[in-house]
């Protein structure tokens, strides 16, 4: 009697890894990003309440 094997789906099937391939033009930090986002909204808050 043949074993059957059963094999678990690979974590990554189907996805491909596009930033590998190109260089990045621009690198930012994640902090970079984050304080942006938020001095963003407090100067929208800003004009908001003030205009």
């Amino acid at each position: 009697m043949a074993k059957e094997e059963t094999q678990m789906p690979m974590s990554s099937a189907g996805l491909i890894r596009y930033f590998k391939d190109s260089p990045e033009k621009i690198k930012l930090k994640p902090e970079y990003v984050i304080g942006l986002a938020v001095s963003l909204i407090i100067l929208e808050l800003f004009l908001y309440a003030f205009l």
